[in-house]
């Protein structure tokens, strides 16, 4: 999350930003596998407060694996605190041209904690689906949307208004969803297994705020049925 409203929680969030020292991609490596796989977002794709091997995207690139389907680890452009604006800034300093079999993009949590008006993040949010589509050869069939989670109910949002948290993570992926069908693109709504979090905190990162390895892999779980057709037909 993108943190502003008090000294305290703004250097708590300096402090747990400051753990992801590297969530640009590296330059590509030579293809040793058959499928290439892009996940663009903010904290949650990057994964923050998990090791790499518990995020949500490469977890699902190696569901892919062992189902016989050869997906690459994923290339990842992700931080933590990016707002919609913020992710489409840094895919176009990326340099990354690359072409991709899979491209998945999670955004607009930190939109909705700053306040930001929902329909500057529908705008953004359709530039950036146009970009994920660039990026899988124009093929809308081979993006892949992900609801954005409810960090309402974690630790962190103690003392905060968690029905009017809930209530705006709901706004803005029904924008999500809208926008999504418009471009023909799938969408996979894991807001509902994130809420899990509220009452069992296995889901929950050691920082308190964002999502454990456990909880990002039932999201994999969820994708891999729809996503194995992509490549199956």
């Amino acid at each position: 999350m993108y943190l502003c409203s008090t000294l305290l929680l703004s250097a708590f969030f300096v402090l747990i930003t400051q753990t992801v020292s590297d969530p640009m991609p590296h330059p590509p490596t030579p293809a040793a596998h058959r499928y290439t796989f892009l996940s663009l977002g903010d904290s949650y794709t990057i994964g923050e407060s998990v090791e790499t091997k518990d995020r949500w995207s490469v977890q699902l690139a190696a569901m892919l694996r062992k189902k016989g389907i050869d997906m690459a680890p994923p290339d990842i452009i992700a931080r933590t605190g990016w707002t919609t604006a913020e992710l489409a800034e840094a895919i176009g300093k990326s340099g990354n041209s690359k072409k991709y079999d899979l491209v998945s993009l999670l955004t607009g949590v930190n939109n909705q904690y700053r306040g930001q008006p929902l329909d500057r993040y529908q705008t953004e949010f359709r530039e950036l689906l146009q970009t994920a589509i660039r990026y899988a050869g124009n093929q809308p069939n081979r993006v892949i949307v992900v609801s954005i989670p409810d960090w309402g109910v974690t630790p962190f949002a103690q003392g905060r208004d968690r029905a009017r948290i809930a209530a705006e993570i709901d706004a803005f992926n029904a924008v999500c969803l809208q926008e999504s069908r418009k471009a023909g693109v799938k969408f996979f709504n894991i807001t509902p297994l994130s809420r899990q979090a509220a009452v069992d905190a296995v889901h929950v990162a050691s920082d308190g705020l964002h999502f454990s390895g456990r909880q990002y892999g039932l999201w994999a779980e969820q994708m891999l049925p729809e996503v194995m057709k992509i490549f199956r037909k």
